[in-house]
Formats: structure tokens, sequence, C-alpha cells
């Protein structure tokens, strides 16, 4: 059996201009890439230029990536009940998307946020309503993926059920832009057992949101035990979960064709991880 391992790849540094990111996924031999379109932990928004735009566009096709997406920054919260916040998560947000849309990226990928308030139902909503929003002013290619949360203090997004209701509240002329971004060390640390119920996970996944929706996979081993609700990424095979997921992963034909994307510790090695880490995914995927 043969897979094609081009759906392999990482997220990669834009120092230096996002231009320089396909070189980067080059570099690793990866023809996926994620990257920030911004500094992540800053509210002040970065503004790509045409000329930025045009020369990403081409370094994309000059290096062979056939998958690019953006991880937006970790201040945005959509699903806060500080009106003040939310405003600012929702116009971050929407600059996000725009920079997204002048790349012509394939996805961007959001965390569901937090309910400070411990009003969860709400929190979903006020989500929804953030996206929404966001996807209405802004139209493109690029398509929202909600990645699934570890399920730590108050934050939303821990179960499919979380993540179907958000997609539900979103109206139906914008809903096919929104799917889903499936984290297995977030997965694994919310609940979902990747290690003995492999495929229970994989068809509660089907059942409750549809595998249609599923954009993009982070694959991440795990610091933290199984259902601890802690979210600290460790190297593929390397954590709680091992070897045996990841192997089952690549080789899955349900996933075949939906983009993975490495998130893994890096450390003072750099790209060397992201390619020791891509050679267990293909050495996995070779072995069977």
């Amino acid at each position: 059996m043969t897979h094609d391992i081009d759906e392999l790849g990482a997220h990669v540094s834009a120092s230096g201009g996002v231009d320089r990111a396909p070189g980067r996924a080059r570099d690793i031999d990866a023809a996926v890439l994620q990257l920030f379109t911004k500094q992540p932990s800053r509210w002040a928004e970065s503004v790509i230029d045409e000329e930025t735009a045009k020369a990403f566009k081409a370094a994309r096709v000059e290096q062979g990536v056939t998958v690019a997406g953006a991880h937006d920054s970790y201040l945005i919260n959509l699903s806060t009940p500080d009106r003040r916040l939310w405003r600012m998560s929702q116009r971050s947000f929407e600059a996000e998307l725009h920079r997204c849309a002048l790349l012509e990226l394939d996805f961007l990928v959001t965390h569901p946020g937090n309910a400070t308030d411990q009003e969860y139902e709400a929190g979903l909503e006020r989500n929804a309503k953030g996206v929404t929003e966001s996807l209405e002013a802004v139209d493109g290619p690029t398509r929202v993926l909600l990645e699934i949360t570890a399920g730590s203090g108050t934050s939303v997004g821990a179960t499919f059920e979380n993540l179907q209701t958000i997609i539900e509240m979103i109206p139906t002329e914008q809903r096919h832009r929104v799917g889903i971004c499936f984290d297995t060390c977030h997965a694994f640390s919310a609940g979902y057992d990747l290690v003995d119920d492999y495929d229970g996970v994989w068809t509660a996944f089907d059942d409750i949101i549809g595998l249609d929706r599923l954009g993009l996979l982070h694959l991440n081993d795990s610091q933290h035990p199984f259902d601890s609700r802690k979210d600290r990424h460790e190297a593929i095979g390397e954590g709680s979960l091992g070897l045996e997921p990841f192997r089952r992963i690549v080789l899955d034909e349900r996933l075949v064709g939906v983009p993975k994307v490495l998130e893994t510790p890096k450390g003072d090695d750099g790209e060397q991880a992201d390619i020791r880490n891509l050679t267990v995914l293909r050495t996995l995927r070779v072995e069977g």
C-alpha cells in the first residue's frame, strides 16, 4: 500500500517576512506549512503589502508547497464575556483572516477560547458570533478551522459536541467555510483515547461532526498523561501517546489527503527537530 507523503509538514517561522516561510518548508522537505502572519503574543497587527503577498505566492509555487495556512494569535478569545476583550479579539481575528485572504492561504486555525464566567453555552455562542462576523467581513479561499482544546481551566472546545455546536451556530451561508483542526495532544489530554480506543475516537468524530469537516491534523505527542487536561507537546513517539497512534493515523485511509502539521518542540535544534519528527512519521508509513 502506498501513500502520498506530501500531506506532511510543520509550523515554520515567518521571521524576516512571510515570503520566507515556503523556503523553510522546503528545507525540511515539507509540502505543507503553517505559520503566524504576525507576532502571536502581541495585539499589534502586521500589515502585509501586495508586494510581500506576491512574493509569498511565488515562493509557494517555486518551493512546491501544496497546502499553506496560518494559526491565529494566542491573545484572541472569542468566548470571553468581557465585551471589550471580545471586540478586540473579533477585530484581531478579522485582521488575521484578511491577511490569510491576501496570501490566499488554505486555512486559519483558531482556539475556541475561554468562557471565564463559566457560562460555557454562552461562550460557544460568543465564539460563533465572532467567527461569523469575521467571515462576513472577509471573503476569500481561507477555511477557518476550530481547534480542539485540551480542556484546561475555562476553555471551550474540548469536546466534539462543543465544536459541532459552534459550527451549527454559524449561518448556513458561511458554514461551508468552517472546519476542524484535530490536535492529537489536545484530544488525548481532553479524554479522547487515541491509544486504547483509536477507532472509537474517529467513529465519534464522524458521528458528531463528520469527517468531511476535518481540515487539518496537528500531530503532537504529549508530555502529560491521558485525560490530564494539560497542553504540553512532545516529539513524536516520545510522550504518553507513543508511536502507535501516529502509525495508525499516517496509514488511515480515511485521513489520506488531510494535511498533517507538526507543532512538536524544536528546542535548540530548529529545523533538525522537524526533520527528525517528519522522518519518524514517514518511516511509520513505509513500514506499515
